[in-house]
Formats: structure tokens, C-alpha cells, sequence
């Protein structure tokens, strides 16, 4: 079994966090993974999004081409999915979707903790046409850049946990949503800082595309 991460932002840093997050969800399991080098450096807001479709749908057919059995979109946007997933014949996953199907699996009622404020009205568009809005109690914004995150700051790690502690507090959540493909990376020390479970996209995503795979009689 194959699967592909489509990294829809052309930071490679950002790639190779996301298929080493991958790996280890899932060892034995082979992960490649694929940077949009014609998309924007980070994917923050709409028009970011917008920019990186093509690059994303032309890249879909080469990891089909490449032995792909299912390809997931690592960004939590799900940059492209709608458009992808029109496109393929094969299971085309995006983190923020996998993210929120988890949480609904485990019966938690989440939020998600972004990057930017300009992230904020994609995410809760996804959330509501994805049909997750009963379970969701907030959407907040960290204030940090995507590459910022991506960098793992000390500091970085700090501000994520506060944010995940703000939505436990005051909104209620029972699980926070790391609502970045860079905070991946970062899931281990924000669980040494923080009071709720945390749902990573990307591990997320590579165990429900086995899933996926095996449930349409592909490689399990």
C-alpha cells in the first residue's frame, strides 16, 4: 500500500515534517510525499488556497501515476479536496477532514487551533459543508505564521498550548484540533503542555486512508 501526502504549499521543510509524522503513524506502510512548488511558500486564507488548486490537481495524477493508492492533501484548509476528489477514482483525503472525522469517531466535541485569523472563515466553511458544526466549539487563531509554526520554536510551542488551554476553558472543548500540517511535528511537546487530547491531521489521515484503501478492497 501507497500512500501520497500533497503538500499544497511549496515549503519542502513543511513535506518532510508531514511524511515523517506520517511514518510513524503508520510503519511498515509506504508514505512519499510531494511539494506544490508551484504554489505560494504557506497557505494562509483563501486566496493562498486558491493559488495552489492547479499545482495540487496536477500533481494528483502524477502520485496515481507514481503507485498511489490514496493520496491525502496536508493542509488543513483541504486546499483542493472538493476538486480532487471530483477528479480521481481513488481516495483522496484532506487532513482537516481526516481531523474532524476523528474527533466524530471519539465522540469529542473540539476546537481547532490555527495559524492565522485569515484561516479562520475556510475552516469554518469546511467544518459546515463537512457536516461537523454540532460537534465544533470554536475556531482560534494562534497569531502565527504558517512558517513560523513550521520552524518549532520554543516559544511557538508555547503559544500553541496557551491557545489549546483558552479553548478548553472557555469554550468548552474536549479535544483540540491542531489546525496546521506544521504543527504536526509539534504534537509531542504541545501534549507535555497541554490538558486535553490533541487530534493531528496528519496521523490521523494515514490511518483512515488505510481504512479507505482496504474498505474498497485495495492493499490494507
Amino acid at each position: 500500500m501507497k500512500i501520497v501526502y500533497i503538500n499544497p504549499n511549496a515549503t519542502e521543510s513543511m513535506t518532510r515534517g508531514i511524511v515523517a509524522t506520517a511514518r510513524q503513524a503508520l510503519p511498515g506502510v509506504e508514505i512519499a510525499g510531494m511539494t506544490n512548488s508551484d504554489g505560494p511558500a504557506a497557505i494562509q486564507g483563501a486566496e493562498d488556497g486558491d493559488k495552489a488548486v492547479p499545482g495540487v490537481l496536477s500533481r494528483l495524477a502524477t502520485a496515481r501515476s507514481g503507485g498511489a493508492d490514496a493520496v491525502v492533501i496536508a493542509c488543513f484548509d483541504d486546499t483542493g479536496l472538493v476538486e480532487a476528489q471530483a477528479q480521481a477514482d481513488f481516495p483522496v483525503l484532506g487532513i482537516g477532514q481526516a481531523s474532524y472525522v476523528m474527533a466524530s469517531l471519539l465522540g469529542m466535541r473540539f476546537s481547532v487551533v490555527t495559524s492565522l485569523a485569515v484561516s479562520i472563515p475556510v475552516i469554518e466553511q469546511n467544518i459546515d459543508r463537512l457536516g461537523f458544526s454540532g460537534l465544533a466549539a470554536s475556531v482560534r487563531a494562534s497569531g502565527l505564521p504558517v512558517l513560523t509554526i513550521d520552524e518549532g520554536a520554543p516559544e511557538t510551542i508555547l503559544r500553541i498550548a496557551a491557545e489549546v488551554e483558552l479553548a478548553r476553558i472557555e469554550d468548552g472543548a474536549a479535544c483540540a484540533v491542531l489546525g496546521c500540517a506544521g504543527m504536526a511535528p509539534l504534537k509531542s511537546a504541545l501534549e507535555a503542555r497541554t490538558g486535553i487530547p490533541l487530534i493531528d491531521g496528519v496521523a490521523a489521515s494515514a490511518h483512515l486512508a488505510r481504512a479507505a484503501v482496504a474498505c474498497i478492497g485495495g492493499n490494507g
